[in-house]
This record gives structure tokens, C-alpha cells and sequence, in this order.
């Protein structure tokens, strides 16, 4: 390999590494907490020293789908040159430095998509129809999905006649069944990704549908026994613990869906450096994530706490369970998404159960949408336009 395309690769992983901080400075590093540290739950400063922690691991055990999906799954016929990786970078962190500067809500996930999509097909690269209608599909169907999921558990929690001894520990039971069949890496027979309900079933040394349904089914009321033990113990620590319990995993499924951002452009050029393995990539992203979530976040979470202390616990608890279940269906998928959006739709749907559609301004929802659309389009026009007016190739 020759002196200019070691350095090529080397600028592409530097501005790989600035996009991986700058996602978890952004609202990737801060949302997950920020309910919790809203509500008193936590600290700003060891909230951001959780989630950093825990947006690496994410990153690491559950990286893979998200980052294959964008380094090779949105462009057919042509793999992204480092100069072209290096634009599509550039414009991605350069769009979130706008946005946080002018306090408009870009979406790293549909910046990254966008000018991936645009430099791909200004090389002479051609559409992937599938995968898109995939991803369009999870990124229109996420504010109705996550909003509604949202706005129900909104609607019931706070009712007399649903007690929450019984109303938590069936949601924690949920997400605890959900938990049990997210795949990790290495959890697989022969180190490949996996389940912990596969490992389970072959540590007993059984398989099929009906041992994983039964393993399910074991973890979730276990999960939940223990939850309703401790809301008729402590009902307040009970939902602060619950709450603290969601946004772990939330950032832990912000990691392993928002690494992809960063390095997911690079893995096309390791089939040129084969002596880098991808896991390596993925912890260099994460090691991006957590060092932005520590140095960055904490200013972006004291700042949301202070919008999401109106919340609650059990507002929060609401917006946070879709959106661990939605950033897990698009890891499954490999399907980039926005935390923003998630997020968002969330609470905008937990704060219209209860203070009806007064409590959501409409101007400042299609400002939202507004930048959540120009996010994509700006993207993919600037990627384009890169690859038209610089040397990529």
C-alpha cells in the first residue's frame, strides 16, 4: 500500500472519530438520561459517565448491523473511494455543528444516509430500492409508532384504577422479554451474534421455537416479579430505579445504532487495510461516543433535564420504552436511525395522553419535521454536488 492512500485512510479515520464524537456530545449522548436526571434520578455528571460507558458497549456488541447496512448496503455497483468517505464525514458533522448552532434538530441519522446516497450515485453507483423502502418506511412509521406506544402507556399510568404494583412490572417484564432475544455479538455458536435466549437454551442443551418462547417468558416474569417487589417497597425509588433501569438500555441501543454513523463509511475501505478487523473500527467508534458523552454531553444534558423535568417519572418511563424498542427493531434491521426523531415522537406523544393537544405546539412540530426533511435533502444535494465540483474518485 502506498504513502497517499495510507494517509487517505488515516483522514478518513480521523474525521470517522470526530463524527463518532460529535455523536455522543449531540443528542445521542444526552437524551437517554436526560429524563432521569430531570427527575432527580442521577447526577448530569455520572449520567454522562454512564451513558458513555454504555454507548460503547453498545457500539461494540451491537454495532455491526447498522455500520455493514451503511458502508455497503445503500449503493450498488460502486464502493466509496477514502476522499469520498472523507465528504460524506464532513458534510454529516459539518450539518450537526449547524445544527447546534442554530438550534435546529438535525438528524445525523438522515445527514449520513443523505450524502452517502449522494456522492454514491454521483460515482456512478445505483439505487438499492429495497433497502430504501425499508428505511423510509422506519423513519415515517417511528413518530406515528413510537408517539402512539407512547401516548397508551402515557394514558394508563396515572389512572387509579390501573395500580402501578401492577402497571410497571408489566412494561419492565416486557422490555425484559424483548431484552432476552436482542442479538450480541459473540453470544452465537461459534462466536458468531446471538441471543440470551439462545445461549440459554444451548447452556441446557435444548433448542427450537418452543425452548425460546419458554426462556422469554422466564425472563420477563422474573424481570417483572422483581420490579413489582420493589414499586410496593418504595414506589417512588421503584420508578426511579425503573426509569434509570430504561435509560441504561437506551443508551446502550443509542451506541450500537448510532456507531454505525461514524465508522459504517469506513468498512468498505478495510478490503484495502485487511490487517484492521472490524470490531476494531466499531470500538474506535465507540471509544468517539463515550469520550463526546463524557467531554460533551453533560452541558446538552443539564440543558434537556431542564425541558424534561416538567416529565416526570412516569411521563419519562412512557418515552423512553418505545424508544428502546424502536432503536432495537432497527439494529435488528440495519436500518439508520435518528435518536432525535425517536425521542421526539416519544415525548410528544406521552405529553398529549396528558395534557391533550393543547400541550403540542404545532409551529415548533413542523419546524421539527422541517429539519428532519431538509437534514436528507441538504445531505444528499451537498454529496452530490461534492462529487461533481472536487477530485473524488
Amino acid at each position: 500500500m502506498d504513502v497517499a492512500t495510507v494517509t487517505l485512510f488515516l483522514v478518513a479515520g480521523l474525521a470517522s472519530l470526530f463524527m463518532a464524537w460529535v455523536i455522543g456530545a449531540g443528542s445521542s449522548g444526552a437524551t437517554p438520561f436526560a429524563p432521569a436526571v430531570g427527575a432527580n434520578a442521577v447526577s448530569t455528571m455520572r449520567a454522562a459517565f454512564v451513558v458513555g460507558i454504555l454507548g460503547f458497549a453498545g457500539a461494540v456488541t451491537q454495532g455491526a448491523n447498522v455500520s455493514e447496512a451503511v458502508g455497503s448496503g445503500l449503493i450498488g455497483g460502486v464502493s466509496l473511494p477514502a476522499t469520498g468517505v472523507i465528504v460524506v464525514l464532513a458534510i454529516g458533522a459539518g450539518l450537526m455543528a449547524v445544527g447546534i448552532k442554530t438550534g435546529y434538530p438535525i438528524a445525523t441519522a438522515f445527514t449520513v444516509t443523505g450524502s452517502v446516497v449522494g456522492v454514491g450515485l454521483a460515482l456512478g453507483g445505483t439505487p438499492v430500492w429495497s433497502k430504501y423502502l425499508q428505511i423510509g418506511s422506519v423513519w415515517v412509521l417511528t413518530p406515528f409508532v413510537g408517539g402512539g406506544v407512547a401516548y397508551a402507556i402515557a394514558s394508563v399510568l396515572p389512572r387509579e384504577d390501573v395500580p402501578e404494583e401492577y402497571s410497571i412490572p408489566l412494561l419492565a417484564g416486557l422490555v425484559g422479554a424483548v431484552l432476552a432475544n436482542v442479538e450480541f455479538a459473540t453470544l452465537g455458536p461459534g462466536g458468531t451474534a446471538g441471543s440470551l435466549a439462545g445461549l440459554a437454551g444451548r447452556t441446557l442443551g435444548v433448542s427450537g421455537p418452543a425452548v425460546t418462547a419458554a426462556v422469554t417468558l422466564a425472563a420477563a416474569a422474573a424481570i417483572a416479579v422483581v420490579v413489582g417487589w420493589d414499586v410496593r417497597r418504595d414506589q417512588a425509588g421503584g420508578l426511579r430505579r425503573v426509569l434509570l433501569s430504561l435509560g441504561s438500555l437506551v443508551a446502550f441501543s443509542a451506541g450500537g445504532s448510532q456507531v454505525g454513523l461514524a465508522v459504517g463509511p469506513l468498512l468498505p475501505l478495510l478490503d484495502d487495510v485487511s490487517a484492521v478487523p472490524t470490531v476494531a473500527v466499531l470500538a474506535g467508534g465507540g471509544l468517539g461516543i463515550l469520550v463526546g458523552s463524557w467531554t460533551g454531553a453533560p452541558r446538552m444534558i443539564k440543558s434537556l433535564a431542564q425541558d424534561y423535568s416538567s416529565l416526570g417519572p412516569r411521563r419519562s418511563i412512557s418515552a423512553l420504552v418505545p424508544s428502546f424498542l424502536i432503536a432495537q427493531l432497527a439494529v435488528l434491521l440495519g436500518v439508520p436511525v435518528s435518536f432525535n426523531e425517536i425521542v421526539v415522537s416519544a415525548i410528544i406523544g406521552s405529553g398529549a395522553a396528558v395534557g391533550g393537544g393543547d400541550a403540542v405546539s404545532a409551529r415548533k412540530l413542523a419546524v421539527t419535521v422541517g429539519a428532519w426533511v431538509a437534514s436528507f435533502a441538504v445531505a444528499f444535494a451537498l454529496g452530490y454536488g461534492a462529487v461533481l465540483v472536487l477530485p473524488v474518485a
